[in-house]
């Protein structure tokens, strides 16, 4: 299992995503990133970002 706390990496937001693998991950934090953020061009910073901080639980 993994889970990733979005405030890691955007301060101040307090999402946080559970999922089976980290394409499980991406996939939520994709949607959140758009609808939340504004985000809809997902760097390969961004990327590296996100997955340095997934954690396995």
């Amino acid at each position: 299992m993994k889970t990733f706390a979005c405030g890691d990496v955007i301060p101040g937001c307090g999402a946080r995503f559970t999922a089976a693998d980290e394409d499980g991950i991406f996939g939520q934090v994709a949607g959140h990133a758009a609808a939340d953020h504004g985000v809809t061009d997902i760097t390969p910073e961004l990327v590296q970002a996100v997955r340095e901080r997934i954690q396995t639980v």
